[in-house]
């Protein structure tokens, strides 16, 4: 068979699971080689708030604290519903901790931190954790990248020079009007704002922080990266085994072979809304935050070469707001503001309002299903509100001139103008802005606020989760409820987001791609958003996307390695035991593009 270039292992997708592929598969002493589609790096990872789902992991362990693995794969099952094998669950729980110690030991550019206290989404089930187990990575100026820095994906929405967030510092920010240490966020951020004016800091986190320091550690060992080359086809052998790819680049196919594997990890299918639709009629627009590059083109590759697919209706969703721009914006803490409660287009709640937005999704899917309009639905509070939290990105201090971000007193006429916001002065002028029956309208209303008053919600124990009290408002018994108060009234229209699709390739327990009989496609493996997901439709916590994609790209890699191993005792590969980890490389600058 005639290639132009041969390499062990070929990766297809830069974003965390493929650059955790590559850096492993390099470390096990294979020739490795990684296409990107796009002409930028960083794939959903860099896009991401960049939490990385690992209990467990060795900042846990520093810190004394060290979540049960029993109770974890525990966890897991409960949450996935039996969709996802217990072999899957339990590679996951015990290889997410080892590909984490495994970067830490490969890189220096890897530092990863645990602050305990984002819980995990079902924090009260056996298993899931109040103090959580999400891991991310410090802050970076991108000047670190050096030539690379132009082309790490942007994100979709840009913050204003300077401004940057780590993660305690959104929560902090918040609450910029229940506490000082709110206050104290802000001044941070102002302060960023003046250093990268003056000094010239090009600071980032989370997801970008995230997939700058893998790109520099591929730089430090050495590992080819190809942008602007999309995988246009796999190429077989005689008996159906995965050999090699067609990748376009620099106006050319070049066929690669690969003498030991594929891994595609090149996202799900974000952005193509007729096959999207096809699954799940009710999904009415692109609204997804993923790459506007996830076309899907791994994993139609892989399905013309026999691969099985499954849980193809499902996503990452995230209730967000679409403004006529097109521009999409999450809603992530005005779900659990004590003074609102969201209606759908009877009028009525239909769920927990600070549910995981998982479960809240699915609550808008089943709802359209069943008849009574869901998508949009609407998000209802008070002026009282407005003014005391931040809502739709408005911050809530007096009007300053020139404000990167609303500020000010009164809602935005322009919000108001879009129709994404209505204004309402009673509950029947709400209800027909809203185009929801007046009646229960205001007995939706009544009811919220005698619950509130009681400090319980008894209807849907919104406040009774640890999860649902994180972006709550501290200062009060229930940090979930509080009566909505005088007029105007404000409804925000909610739509069905979402971060990237999550159904794809069927895998197994070591990434290998399987056919509709659950035999192994030989040579192929899938991990991130091109497989169906190891948490089926569910979401462990925050990071159980990330966490995921990097660990089954860890998995597959060493598999593959240690089949070379067992095929050849005597090549030399036996540092690939389960337990060894490569030592540290050389200074991490450099490295080949």
């Amino acid at each position: 068979m005639n290639f132009d270039r041969h390499v062990d292992v070929l990766v297809v997708g830069s974003g965390g699971g493929g650059m955790t592929a590559a850096l492993t598969a390099h470390s096990c002493g294979l020739d490795t080689l990684v296409v990107e589609k796009a002409a930028h790096f960083g794939g959903s990872t860099a896009l991401s708030g960049g939490g990385i789902w690992v209990p467990g992991a060795p900042s846990q362990r520093k810190a004394g604290y060290t979540p049960d693995p029993d109770a974890v794969f525990g966890y897991l099952k409960r949450i996935t519903g039996g969709l996802v094998s217990d072999a899957r669950l339990r590679t996951y729980v015990d290889a997410a901790p080892q590909m984490m110690e495994f970067l830490e030991n490969l890189s220096p550019w890897f530092e990863f931190v645990w602050k305990p206290g984002y819980a995990d989404y079902y924090p009260e089930l056996p298993g899931g954790s109040e103090l959580g187990s999400t891991i991310n990575v410090p802050a970076i100026d991108l000047r670190r990248l050096e030539e690379d820095e132009q082309h790490l994906l942007q994100p979709l929405a840009l913050a204003p020079k300077g401004i940057w967030f780590a993660p305690k510092d959104l929560r902090l920010f918040y609450q910029v009007r229940q506490n000082w240490r709110g206050k104290a966020v802000l001044v941070k951020l102002i302060w960023r704002m003046v250093r990268a004016r003056v000094f010239g800091d090009r600071m980032a986190a989370i997801g970008q922080s995230l997939a700058a320091r893998m790109r520099l550690a591929m730089k430090q060992e050495n590992i080819p990266l190809w942008l602007d080359a999309p995988m246009t086809e796999l190429i077989t052998g005689p008996d159906g085994e995965v050999v090699g790819a067609v990748v376009e680049t620099a106006g050319r196919a070049v066929r690669i072979g690969a003498r030991r594997g594929v891994i595609l990890a090149a996202g799900g299918f974000d952005h193509d809304m007729d096959w999207r639709r096809e699954h799940l009629p009710v999904l009415e627009k692109d609204w997804s935050f993923g790459n506007p590059a996830n076309l899907g083109d791994g994993i139609r590759a892989a399905e013309k070469v026999g691969a099985a697919t499954e849980l193809l209706d499902e996503a990452w969703w995230f209730p967000a707001m679409c403004w006529p721009d097109g521009r999409l914006q999450f809603m992530l803490n005005e779900r659990m503001m004590p003074a609102q409660f969201v209606v759908n287009g009877d009028g009525k709640r239909f769920i927990n309002e600070a549910a995981p937005y998982m479960d809240f999704a699915h609550a808008m899917i089943d709802g359209q299903r069943s008849g009574v309009e869901h998508i949009p639905c609407w998000l209802i509070t008070d002026i009282r509100s407005f003014r005391r939290y931040v809502v739709g990105g408005h911050l809530p201090i007096p009007k300053v001139p020139f404000a990167p971000v609303p500020t000010g007193w009164k809602v935005p006429r322009a919000w108001l103008d879009s129709g994404v916001v209505k204004e309402a002065h009673s509950w029947d002028e709400m209800a027909a802005k809203i185009g929801v029956p007046a009646e229960n309208l205001r007995r939706t209303a009544e009811r919220f606020n005698e619950l509130a008053r009681k400090g319980h919600d008894d209807d849907f124990n919104r406040g009774d989760s640890a999860y649902d009290n994180y972006y709550g408002d501290p200062t009060l018994p229930n940090p979930n409820l509080h009566p909505l108060g005088k007029p105007p009234y404000y409804a925000f229209q909610i739509i069905l987001g979402d971060l990237g699709t999550s159904g794809g390739l069927r895998t197994d327990e070591y990434a290998r791609v399987l056919r509709d009989d659950d035999s192994a496609v030989p040579g192929l493996y899938a991990v991130g958003n091109n497989s169906a997901a190891v948490m089926g439709r569910s979401y462990a916590g925050a990071g159980a996307t990330i966490g995921p994609a990097m660990t089954f790209g860890y998995v597959a890699a060493r598999h593959i390695a240690a089949k070379d191993a067992a095929a050849q005792p005597d090549s030399g590969t036996a540092h690939v035991d389960h337990q060894a980890q490569p030592s540290p490389g050389p200074s991490p600058i450099g490295g080949s593009t």
